[in-house]
């Protein structure tokens, strides 16, 4: 499962509704090969969702993943961060046995 932080569920509700997506529309959560120390994060919006995808339902969001990155995926948690460092979604991840110091991309 991939949850969201409460803080992460009001901003993508907030830019979900700012930029009038269409209703179903889904975060798309995903991994891909590169970054600093192997993996790297992916983040977007989808309307299409493939009958192989995992789907979550996660305060009034609805995160969709597909199944190669949900193998490093599972488990992990989305948090939101506005503070005095930079503003961005965050990944706990404990499928990480390494991250890289912008917290961007990781080792499983």
């Amino acid at each position: 499962m991939i949850t969201l932080t409460e803080r992460a569920g009001q901003e993508l509700r907030r830019i979900i509704t700012e930029q009038e997506m269409p209703t179903g529309t889904a975060l798309r959560v995903g991994v891909k090969g590169g970054g600093c120390s192997g993996f790297s994060y992916t983040l977007g919006f989808d309307d299409a969702v493939g009958e192989m995808d995992q789907v979550f339902e996660v305060d009034d969001v609805r995160v969709v993943c597909d199944p190669k990155s949900f193998l490093y995926l599972n488990g992990t948690e989305i948090d939101f961060e506005d503070d005095l460092m930079g503003r961005g979604f965050k990944f706990v991840n404990p499928n990480a046995s390494k991250t890289c110091g912008c917290g961007e991309s990781f080792t499983a």
